[in-house]
């Protein structure tokens, strides 16, 4: 029973694929937009990074001794006692150190102390100039991560491994925690592990002196400040986008929402033309069609479909249909002729498929009388008559002719050429000629007026039944097989003419086969070495020893029904190709 489909109707079709195309356009504007908002963000916030690491490294280097000042930060950091923040408080230490380096040093001015000035310090002095300096770095940094809204704000050290931070400073908000444990504002000499990431963003910013590195809702900056010996010293931001990306996303999801609305009004317009303007009359002529079909009546459907004045393809369409709809009424009569010829030509091929079959022995066991032999043969066409034909019977009371032969072609023109060939070669072989000779004499008797130079391969023997002795001759056709009692079937190669009709005056040669008793003699068409399968391959001649080897010592009639099954199943679904004919004698001996 088949299942009838579910139908949808074309503005059904429609608007499906306009939802779906609205769908695909809002998704694909929301994401596009958004992400040129997040490129824009990113792009703006390098810009803002740029410039905070520029007012950080402009804060450092106002310090003309800033080197000898990073180098001792980063070596005496446990040693400092830092004030980190001191602009938040009255009566600082910072402000207590600064009177105490005056008081030893009057004349240092301490914003504009070189390193040479530095360096004739004493060991005490240097260590307050370090931390009044990194108190006064620190709160110029704090103000900078203000004024900037920057999350984390920040210089590190580290080697060429780029396995570690050493935190020179971090910039903080007033009442923020500084230490050296995680969320904490890192004091001076705190030392973490990075990630892979990080350790790849510093790398990447040794290399190009700045780097932006992408980490999620959140992105990393990093900038090159100094190169001290084996250390390098990168001024770090992180700025935290969860806020500006959730915003991003609310405004872009807005404007996508209201282009997606824009576009289901333009679409609900545009489905009501379509419905007036294309469905309508299309139904219009569906219907007429239909009822063409059920009606078969053209007058009717024509002026029907005449009444559509559509100037676009829908009018065309009518056009068309009342076209088609004259021509059935042509091809309907044409076709009622034709069933009736194709009816008549089927009757006759059927009653020459017949005659042909009536021609061949097919009566078997075919001399019961008989006990020197046992034959057995078959032809199965590959169109509905076929150009193979096989033949045996007595030219005089001990010898027995056995003939097989293949016609060039197949169909009707094989079957004529066949039933010519196999009559010739009968009655010249009750002549009582040779082989040879009959070969020849049919030869002549086709080449000269064989105006549509067709031709056949032709296997004739006569076997002497009181010897076992085989007198043979082969006109292009395939090798025989015998088998010798207690032995295996084997190809016997003989001498092969030329096909018979192909031209005049051709000799043929003749050979001689011993049969002791017990042997088996088998020949064929090219039918059966040329039968293929779905995959192109030939079943092949070793095939056929394989097949006949199995149990060399059956009747004729098993052995033929062995192979013709090994074929079918090589064969299998694949459509036959050629007429397969076959033909085998198991020779018992002289007559008891």
């Amino acid at each position: 029973m088949i299942m009838k489909r579910k139908k949808i109707g074309i503005l059904t079709q429609v608007a499906i694929l306009f939802a779906i195309s609205i769908l695909a356009s809002g998704i694909f504007t929301y994401y596009t937009q958004h992400m040129v908002s997040v490129t824009n963000v990113k792009k703006q916030t390098e810009m803002t990074a740029e410039e905070v690491a520029a007012e950080v490294k402009k804060c450092v280097e106002e310090y003309p001794a800033h080197e000898w000042l990073l180098r001792y930060w980063y070596e005496h950091s446990e040693e400092l006692d830092i004030e980190y923040d001191a602009e938040y408080q009255t009566g600082t230490r910072t402000e207590e150190k600064c009177r105490l380096l005056r008081s030893h040093c009057p004349d240092l001015q301490l914003l504009y102390v070189t390193t040479e000035e530095i360096e004739s310090l004493t060991e005490e002095d240097r260590k307050l100039y370090a931390e009044i300096t990194y108190s006064w770095l620190i709160t110029h940094v704090n103000q900078i991560k203000r004024s900037y809204k920057i999350d984390y704000l920040f210089c590190v050290s580290t080697d060429y491994y780029y396995e570690d931070q050493f935190f020179i400073f971090s910039a903080a908000d007033p009442g923020a925690v500084r230490g050296r444990n995680y969320e904490e504002v890192y004091t001076l000499g705190t030392t973490v592990k990075v990630s892979e990431s990080q350790s790849e963003a510093m790398r990447n910013a040794q290399k190009n002196y700045t780097y932006l590195a992408d980490a999620g809702n959140y992105v990393d900056y990093y900038s090159l400040l100094e190169q001290i010996d084996d250390r390098i010293l990168l001024i770090g931001m992180t700025f935290n986008l969860t806020d500006l990306n959730s915003v991003i996303h609310s405004q872009t999801a807005g404007g996508t929402s209201f282009a997606v609305f824009y576009q289901l009004f333009l679409s609900v317009i545009c489905l009501a033309l379509i419905a007036y303007f294309i469905i309508r009359p299309l139904k219009e002529v569906q219907q007429d069609i239909r009822t063409y079909s059920q009606t078969k009546n053209s007058k009717e459907t024509i002026e029907n479909l005449s009444q559509i004045r559509s100037s676009n393809e829908i009018g065309e369409l009518a056009e068309d249909v009342i076209v088609l709809a004259r021509e059935i009424d042509h091809y309907m009569e044409q076709i009622a002729a034709i069933t009736a010829e194709e009816e008549r030509i089927s009757t006759e091929l059927a009653l020459a498929a017949r005659i042909q079959e009536s021609m061949l022995p097919n009566s078997f066991p075919a001399f019961p009388e008989r006990n020197e032999f046992e034959i057995y043969a078959s032809m199965d066409p590959a169109k509905e008559v076929a150009g193979d034909f096989y033949d045996f019977f007595f030219v005089d009371e001990d010898h027995l002719c056995l003939v097989i032969a293949d016609v060039a072609g197949k169909g009707v023109p094989a079957a004529m050429f066949m039933t010519i060939s196999m009559i010739l070669l009968a009655n010249m072989a009750r002549m009582g000629k040779t082989p040879s000779e009959i070969l020849e004499m049919a030869n002549d008797a086709i080449s000269p007026n064989n105006k549509e130079e067709m031709f056949v391969t032709v296997w004739m023997g006569i076997l002497e039944l009181s010897t076992g002795k085989l007198t043979a001759a082969n006109a292009g056709h395939e090798y025989p097989v015998l088998m010798q009692p207690g032995d295996r079937f084997e190809i016997i190669k003989d001498r092969h003419g030329f096909v018979v009709g192909g031209m005049e005056d051709v000799k043929y040669h003749n050979y001689e086969l011993q049969l002791k008793p017990g042997a088996r003699l088998f020949v064929y068409t090219d039918g059966l070495p040329e039968a293929m399968n779905a995959e192109n391959t030939l079943f092949g001649t070793d095939r056929i020893l394989k097949v006949l080897n199995q149990n060399p010592d059956e009747t004729p009639e098993k052995i033929l029904g062995r192979v013709t099954a090994a074929v079918n199943d090589f064969v299998k679904d694949a459509e036959q190709f050629d007429d397969l004919t076959m033909l085998c004698i198991h020779y018992k001996g002289p007559k008891n």
